[in-house]
C-alpha cells in the first residue's frame, strides 16, 4: 500500500520526532509550560488551517462517502482544538490571537497550496503525516501504560484507537487515489514530516528563551 511505504520511508523522522526533547518532555511531564502554551497556540493556528484543507477535499471528493469523510475528519479537527481550549483556560492561554512563527506559517503555507491545487490523492498525502506521526508518538509513549501528570490527556487523545482510526480513513484516500502520482507523493510526505519536526523544535526553542 502507498501509504504504508511512505510511512515506512520516514521512520528516521519519526523515530526523531519521538526522540525530539519537546516530545519526551511531554513523555515524562516535564516539559515547561511555556514551551508548551506555545506549542498550544501555534497547534490551534495549525489544526484551522488543516481544517480548510479538509473542506476542500471536500469539495473535490469524486463521490459521497469520501466527502462525508472530510467532513467527520474537519469534526474531529474540533475536537482536538477543544482539548488544546481545555489547557489553554487552565494555563491562560489566548488561543484567538495567535501570531503563527515561521515553523508555522511555514506548514499551513504548503498544506493550503496543495489543497488548492491538487486533488484528493495528494491533500490526503500532505494531511496524513500529522495524523500518523501523532499515532505513532501517543501509542509510544502510551507503553506500557498512560503516565499521570500534566500532559496525559495529550497522551491519552492520541494514542487512542479513534485517532488511528481517522489516521487510517485518511491513509486510505492516499491508497485509493494517489496511485498514479508516487514521486509527488513522496515528495509531499517527506516535506510534511520535515515540517512536523520543525514544528517540534519551534516549540522547544521559545520554551528554552529566557
Amino acid at each position: 500500500m502507498i501509504s504504508n511505504n511512505l510511512w515506512k520511508t520516514n521512520q528516521q523522522l519519526a523515530t526523531t520526532c519521538l526522540s525530539h526533547p519537546f516530545v519526551q518532555g511531554i513523555a515524562d511531564g516535564t516539559l515547561s509550560q511555556k514551551s508548551f502554551a506555545y506549542y498550544l497556540g501555534q497547534d490551534a493556528f495549525f489544526l484551522r488551517a488543516f481544517a480548510r484543507a479538509y473542506s476542500l477535499a471536500a469539495a473535490k471528493s469524486p463521490d459521497w462517502k469520501t466527502f462525508e469523510l472530510f467532513h467527520t475528519l474537519a469534526g474531529a479537527v474540533k475536537e482536538e482544538l477543544e482539548l488544546h481550549q481545555s489547557y489553554a483556560a487552565k494555563w491562560e492561554v489566548n488561543l484567538e490571537n495567535v501570531t503563527p512563527g515561521v515553523a508555522t506559517r511555514r506548514y499551513t503555507d504548503f498544506l493550503l497550496a496543495i489543497a488548492w491545487s491538487n486533488n484528493i490523492g495528494a491533500i490526503a498525502t500532505a494531511m496524513t503525516p500529522c495524523m500518523r506521526l501523532y499515532v505513532f508518538l501517543g501509542q509510544q509513549l502510551a507503553t506500557p501504560e498512560i503516565p499521570e501528570h500534566q500532559y496525559s490527556d495529550w497522551i491519552r487523545t492520541y494514542s487512542s484507537q479513534e485517532f488511528e482510526d481517522l489516521a487510517q480513513k485518511l491513509e486510505k484516500v492516499i491508497d485509493t487515489y494517489a496511485d498514479n502520482i508516487q514521486e509527488e507523493v513522496e515528495s509531499i510526505y517527506y516535506y510534511a514530516m520535515l515540517c512536523e519536526r520543525d514544528f517540534f523544535q519551534a516549540a522547544w526553542e521559545m520554551g528554552e528563551v529566557v
